[in-house]
């Protein structure tokens, strides 16, 4: 239990020090990172999925089609307005659906419905971190990359996470969906939520290019979203009857265990942003 815990303490930092560095570093190892990361979640849930023998996705050209479009979104962030970049993977996605027509497969209707859900449940989501990360400057002349808004959902998903266990360890009594994750609670979500509104007062002191009602309502987006996707996957697991979606971090399980609050606070932030941007 002890080198469990070191294990996974080690793991952690090491994650959060490269999530955070790259980040931080700039457009490029931005860009890399989530094109790695998009890469390699697509591939774990092609695993997964696929391990009844009922469903069988085309792993690489699935993760392909997934790098391709967070390269589209990052270059749609660099160079509005030029969508010709997505041509390729329309033409991957393309491919994936017909090739079924000739593999002779027992159940078409799965593969393509497993082949679309990596696209739309893992590709999207991390591509639209591009959204979040590049931004018009003022003149409408050039694009300019913050890292701040890509990063706060890492952080409040974080906070969250970290808040919703040590209130529900320490108050918890009335399950939240108990039919899919029977450790969350009521009481460890509102904690959550308080520590994620904590956390916003401290961004909105830092960076103050939104308002604090933007920050704190950003949070709670977080919270409840980031909670929807951690049971999201949950759902999963539980239907295909695993533990963890991999081993690729040791001591955490895998790239979807890692990702699976983010998957969907990612695009309810950007759509949250839509809308503060019309009010």
């Amino acid at each position: 239990m002890k080198n469990n815990f070191i294990q996974r303490t080690i793991t952690g930092i090491v994650f959060v020090a490269v999530l955070v560095g790259c980040i931080l570093g700039g457009p490029i190892p931005f860009t890399i990172l989530f094109a790695l990361i998009s890469a390699l979640t697509i591939r774990e849930f092609g695993s997964i999925v696929g391990k009844s023998g009922e469903v069988i996705i085309n792993k690489p050209i699935c993760m392909l089609a997934g790098v391709f479009l967070f390269f589209g979104f990052a270059y749609l962030g660099v160079a509005p307005g030029d969508s010709s970049v997505l041509i390729p993977y329309l033409f991957l996605v393309i491919y994936l659906l017909v090739s079924e027509l000739y593999l002779k497969r027992k159940n078409p209707l799965h593969n393509w419905a497993y082949t679309m859900m990596s696209q739309m449940y893992i590709a999207l989501p991390f591509a639209l971190l591009n959204v979040l990360a590049f931004h018009t400057n003022v003149t409408g002349s050039a694009s300019e990359y913050n890292p701040i808004l890509p990063l706060s959902i890492f952080i409040f998903n974080w906070v969250n996470d970290t808040g919703a266990y040590c209130t529900g360890v320490l108050f918890g009594k009335h399950r939240l969906f108990e039919r899919i994750s029977p450790k969350k609670s009521w009481e460890g979500s509102i904690g959550g939520a308080v520590f994620c509104v904590i956390a916003a007062f401290v961004m909105a002191h830092f960076f103050p290019f939104l308002s604090l009602g933007v920050w704190v309502g950003l949070g709670l987006v977080i919270v409840v979203f980031g909670t929807w996707g951690d049971l999201t996957e949950s759902l999963l697991k539980r239907t295909l009857g695993i533990k963890d979606s991999g081993n690729i971090l040791p001591g955490h399980g895998g790239m979807l265990d890692r990702f699976d609050s983010s998957l969907m606070a990612i695009p309810a932030a950007v759509v949250y942003f839509y809308i503060i941007s019309l009010i």
